[in-house]
């Protein structure tokens, strides 16, 4: 056997034998126990009396226990924006147009930039025929508009859910927030009834898509038998910078136009008709930080044009932002073989000071069937698949998400998600983790397991005209 093989092998068996343990133990302490117990029969009567007081603690401890329960929240479903075609545009239609608008130094930056950040040729624009708008804010609103409608459209229609019955309403979107906001266009637009409960998150980067569904989590929690709709979008049209700074001319060559819509629901009604079931969320906010909070900044450039300036220090501090984000997410997902392998190489490196020991990276592999990390760029993608030490499998959907559409922010995740479905690799049981990274600095996790397995056939999302083209080969 060769040494990575036996090294695989080992390590798969350390792996069963800690997490089957309980299985192996307590059927060995029980028969000991039944061994040595002895009862004496003048007191039985005794005996009797303190098992049956605490079998009625017990009982009573579980019956509070279950009404106090958390509710499960459930994914009924969620439908990405369908690009039309007539927003398909390429680089070269890019360039074109944005060769009057910005300097020959700026222009070649910006052809340098797209062409290395792992996006095809071509891409959906919104308004790149009549560039720059009148007004970005009216330009801004009509692509936001046409994102949330087509997105929601599509979720009602799939669910069959009337919209009387949806009582928490959360979008999130970071730089287009006008008045009235999008949530309540929402609401306008399908007649929500009165009492529903409307956030509209912005500012909060693409991380904001799992602060939604952390937010609509935890709603559902003080409002019974109802349906959470959250629209994630961004509107790059309305924020495009036209100025000479390069740090702010990255979100020109990154961002693109898209949107998603989810179903939440906490009926335990709703188990056998949903997709998947929420397990964790967990975000991690490192703004307390100087450099973390300005390392994606909006603000005016030394001519007074507006932009967003993405800094050198965002890889180094999406990097630190994830390490903290996994410590405290790890316990709650790895396995105890996992855990005990970290805790004894920390205690090997704090404690006992042995030199030369690497820090022990845990195999989130052994956590999670499914990995989508926000397809903020391809640094970021390499980043993290070094990091967490993933394949050329476990990152395809987020590659190629990237590669198809571009960053489209907090929604890329479920982009990349449906990507995942329409191959047909989510099976029930299967645990997927999404990661998201945002302005401020945040970095945010959701933990999903599907209730059921995926059958391409029966879907109806973005990839499925094209899925049997990708993956495609991205040059390095």
């Amino acid at each position: 056997m060769a040494p990575n093989n036996l090294k695989i092998f080992i390590k798969h068996c350390y792996h069963h034998l800690i997490s089957n343990a309980l299985f192996l133990i307590i059927p060995a302490l029980l028969s000991t126990a039944i061994h040595h117990l002895s009862i004496n029969p003048h007191d039985l009567y005794n005996h009797m009396s303190f098992i049956a007081t605490t079998a009625t603690i017990f009982t009573l401890l579980t019956a509070r226990a279950y009404f106090l329960r958390r509710r499960k929240v459930y994914l009924v479903d969620f439908a990405c924006y369908k690009h039309d075609r007539a927003f398909l545009t390429n680089r070269d239609a890019i360039r074109e147009t944005m060769s009057g608008l910005l300097s020959p130094e700026s222009l070649a930056f910006s052809s340098k930039v797209i062409e290395r950040s792992g996006v095809s040729r071509d891409a959906f624009v919104y308004g790149l025929h009549d560039f720059p708008p009148k007004s970005s804010f009216a330009c801004g609103r009509e692509e936001a508009e046409i994102v949330v409608c087509g997105a929601v459209d599509e979720l009602m229609a799939k669910t069959g859910v009337d919209a009387s019955e949806i009582g928490v309403v959360v979008v999130n979107i970071s730089t287009f927030n006008p008045v009235p906001s999008l949530s309540a266009m929402i609401v306008n637009r399908y007649k929500l009834r009165e009492d529903v409960l409307s956030y509209n998150l912005g500012g909060m980067g693409c991380s904001a898509g799992l602060i939604a569904v952390d937010l609509a989590k935890n709603l559902l929690q003080v409002r019974c038998n109802t349906y959470a709709l959250i629209m994630s979008l961004e509107s790059p049209t309305s924020s495009y910078y036209l100025g000479n700074d390069r740090s702010k001319l990255l979100s020109n060559c990154l961002f693109r136009m898209g949107g998603a819509a989810v179903l939440l629901s906490n009926r335990p009604s709703d188990r056998r008709i949903s997709k998947y079931e929420l397990s964790h969320t967990h975000r991690t906010h490192f703004g307390a930080d100087d450099r973390a909070y300005r390392c994606v900044f909006q603000e005016p450039d030394k001519d007074g044009i507006l932009g967003m300036s993405i800094s050198k220090d965002l890889m180094a501090v999406a990097g630190e932002a994830l390490k903290a984000n996994i410590t405290t997410l790890g316990p709650l997902v790895l396995p105890l073989s996992e855990q005990l392998l970290f805790i004894a190489t920390l205690i090997a490196r704090k404690y006992l000071n042995i030199k030369g020991l690497t820090p022990y990276v845990p195999d989130f592999k052994l956590a999670f069937e499914h990995f989508c990390i926000h397809a903020g760029g391809k640094a970021v993608l390499d980043e993290v698949e070094k990091s967490l030490k993933l394949t050329m499998w476990d990152m395809e959907p987020s590659r190629m998400t990237l590669y198809r559409y571009a960053n489209t922010s907090s929604s890329s995740l479920w982009y990349q998600l449906a990507y995942a479905e329409a191959k047909g690799r989510v099976r029930r049981g299967d645990r997927v983790w999404q990661i998201g990274f945002g302005s401020g600095f945040k970095c945010a996790s959701g933990v999903w397991r599907a209730l059921k397995t995926i059958h391409p056939h029966q879907l109806d999302n973005p990839w499925l005209e094209v899925i049997d083209q990708f993956p495609v080969f991205v040059p390095n």
